[in-house]
């Protein structure tokens, strides 16, 4: 049985900074597998946010780039997203799952950025 779980998520004040983790288990082919970061916030539809092969190679939403850094430790089976230069509009649940989404939706963790 496959599960992710989030953590790491907190208030921050913007401009502040977050990392958030995932913790996958019961994945065999955690290396192989492309992971991604997903966030859905009040009243909006969930939307990509990053996700990185398990070659290494990464994709990032425009509204991200270069602020947010997804990277994963296969050893650990974890995913993470370091989130940094915050914003307001960053305030989301944060759900990490695969790429494409299969979808397993753990719980998610919650980010509010206050201005």
């Amino acid at each position: 049985q496959v599960q992710l779980v989030e953590s790491g998520g907190g208030l921050v004040q913007a401009g502040g900074s977050l990392r958030l983790s995932c913790a996958a288990s019961g994945i065999r082919t955690f290396r192989d597998s492309t992971m991604a970061w997903y966030r859905q916030a009040p009243g909006k539809q969930r939307e990509l946010v990053a996700h990185i092969t398990g070659g290494g190679s990464t994709y990032y939403a425009g509204s991200v780039m270069l602020r947010f850094t997804i990277s994963t430790d296969n050893a650990k089976k974890m995913v993470y997203l370091q989130m940094n230069s915050l914003k307001p509009e960053d305030t989301a649940v944060y759900y990490c799952d695969f790429y494409p989404p299969r979808p397993i939706w753990g719980q998610g963790t919650q980010v509010t950025v206050s201005s």
